[in-house]
């Protein structure tokens, strides 16, 4: 085996180069946790606290609850939930009886759901009342499927928040029908009581344990398998990355449950490690500060947009943030405009520590990257993490780039999927097992290495304008367009040209007290002149008042890529007069 390049080891400061892993499963690491912390406050919810000893006995209870319903090693059993104490007990619980957990996100299209219960072969799912209805469509086109299990956000109130929760909330979900054939959470968790063994499934920490569905690097909808030593290894990376946590700290658990990122950072790297927590099952703008006030958490992890709404809430107004250790950004990039900013409000609200950029894949669970703590470079996504490895690539070979060219990102070590489910010809062009012996990940991404092994993310590949021959990156000139004083987001798409092959289109939102006319466009179109190549240039603005968004809050380029297709299709898209 070749020796692979490790340029970044330098600058690792206090992070070890490797790490000895929890070799046991999820629930095994957070019980182990539980040993050593039995005290110490796992979560918070809305005024309820539970420590870690109240949470293993949750999960066991949970657990035998699987078992008595008759769930076996290897089955899937979908969980549909926002970040709840339900949720969270549902996960490890099933980890305890050897099955493997689908992550799915509630507010799922009924299509979309079907999808994911029958690609998964789900033979139990979880979900919200409120989202009964959206099972109920397609519980006749789901044949796996013999138990949907009903909990409701009450359930994990204490009595006088439970029936506030009653009266205002829980009066619009209409009632679930009582001829319905489900569960409800406190009836599943008393037929637990019949099945006195012990429930437990030992399996070995490389064995899979969660689905997570991503578009991949193929762009299509797939389920990505990975083992417990994924989780458990991101879970010693992200402590080893932050020499500055302590047991019990704070996470506010603000990213959801489905994703990656919320499930992988936000939960398990905190509950595997003695810490807090904070579950937060709905974003909201407005109550933003008032989470940040009451908990006072040392950790958040979020995309962009929430650091954005952030500054933007209007009642952030003497915030106090000196508590704060780290915060992260992931999950798309982070203009290095809005960094600047961000920096400036975690400054001004005496905060400490400036915002650190990652980067990961849900091919290998999250973050696999991150800027350290020794020193910052503006645009970087940082160096990897303990026992992984990056390398640029030529697209479409194995073959290494020198520092400095741009390739397709590559990554390997321990949180590498063990495949894509069903799909053995993308796992086979995603997971490849390169000349150096190692399995590497095929990322899709574009992106360059310096000499000091810092990486700088570029682009998707498959996000790519070529425009007269020249490749134009969107996310570059989004960078540029950010900047602008006027600008509050925008979003560059490829739009189809008999001449160029694709011009450029830049859909942008403004920040309040901007106009959206003429003159506006004209400033903004001048302003592209100075800071964007000729052939870059956008042919055409287009002003929004919102741009749509992922489920997790990153703006939807296809949304906008389709609906200029269909524009297209309908002959539409007559050309746009030129702006000079």
């Amino acid at each position: 085996m070749s020796a692979v390049k490790t340029p970044w080891y330098p600058w690792l400061g206090k992070v070890p180069r490797h790490l000895n892993y929890f070799q046991g499963s999820m629930e095994e690491m957070v019980e182990d946790a539980a040993r050593r912390n039995p005290d110490v406050i796992a979560y918070e919810f809305m005024g309820g606290k539970a420590s870690y000893t109240r949470l293993i006995e949750e999960i066991m209870a949970c657990a035998r609850a699987l078992r008595a319903l008759g769930i076996r090693e290897g089955e899937r059993v979908t969980i549909a939930m926002p970040n709840s104490p339900q949720a969270v007990a549902m996960f490890y619980a099933v980890n305890v009886v050897g099955a493997i957990a689908n992550m799915i996100h509630p507010l799922s299209a009924e299509g979309e759901i079907e999808f994911y219960l029958n690609d998964s072969e789900s033979v139990a799912a979880l979900t919200l009342d409120q989202f009964y209805p959206k099972f109920a469509g397609i519980r006749q086109n789901t044949p796996h499927l013999k138990h949907l299990i009903i909990a409701s956000v009450a359930d994990a109130l204490k009595p006088l928040l439970k029936l506030g929760y009653k009266l205002t909330e829980g009066r619009k979900i209409p009632p679930v029908p009582k001829d319905a054939d489900v569960i409800f959470w406190k009836q599943f968790l008393a037929g637990g009581r019949s099945f006195t063994g012990d429930p437990r499934v030992r399996r070995g920490s490389e064995q899979p344990a969660v689905i997570l569905y991503s578009g991949g690097t193929t762009g299509i909808t797939k389920g990505i398998l990975l083992s417990n030593l994924n989780f458990n290894a991101l879970a010693g990376q992200i402590v080893a990355t932050n020499p500055i946590y302590d047991i019990g700290d704070k996470m506010l658990s603000i990213m959801p449950m489905f994703h990656g990122f919320g499930l992988g950072v936000s939960i398990h790297s905190m509950l595997g490690n003695g810490g807090t927590c904070i579950l937060v099952p709905r974003f909201s703008a407005r109550t933003f500060p008032d989470l940040l006030r009451k908990h006072q958490p040392n950790f958040i992890a979020g995309v962009p947009t929430l650091y954005e709404a952030l500054m933007r809430a209007e009642n952030a107004d003497g915030l106090r943030l000196a508590c704060l250790k780290g915060v992260f950004s992931g999950g798309d990039s982070l203009p290095p405009e809005l960094k600047k900013r961000f920096d400036r409000f975690l400054k001004e609200h005496g905060a400490s520590v400036e915002i650190r950029e990652g980067y990961g894949t849900t091919e290998c669970v999250t973050a696999s990257c991150l800027t350290p703590l020794t020193k910052a470079k503006e645009g970087s996504i940082g160096i990897p993490f303990p026992d992984t490895y990056y390398k640029i690539v030529k697209v479409g070979t194995e073959e290494e780039v020198p520092y400095g060219t741009e390739g397709e990102i590559c990554l390997a070590g321990p949180t590498v999927m063990l495949e894509y489910v069903k799909h053995p010809e993308e796992t086979a062009q995603t997971r490849r097992v390169h000349a150096d012996g190692m399995t590497w990940i095929h990322t899709g991404d574009l992106g360059i290495m310096d000499a000091d092994g810092y990486i700088y993310f570029r682009q998707r590949i498959k996000r790519m304008i070529v425009t007269s021959g020249y490749n134009v990156y969107p996310s570059q000139i989004e960078n540029i367009l950010d900047a602008h004083e006027a600008v509050h987001m925008s979003c560059v798409i490829g739009v189809r040209d008999p001449y160029k092959m694709q011009k450029v289109k830049a859909y942008i939102v403004l920040k309040p007290g901007y106009e959206p006319n003429e003159a506006t466009r004209a400033q903004l179109m001048g302003y592209c002149r100075k800071h964007i190549a000729r052939y870059a240039l956008p042919y055409e603005i287009e002003f929004r008042d919102d741009l749509p968004k992922t489920l997790v809050g990153k703006v939807a380029y296809r949304v906008l890529e389709e609906e200029m297709e269909q524009k297209e299709r309908a002959g539409e898209n007559a050309p746009a007069p030129a702006l000079g």
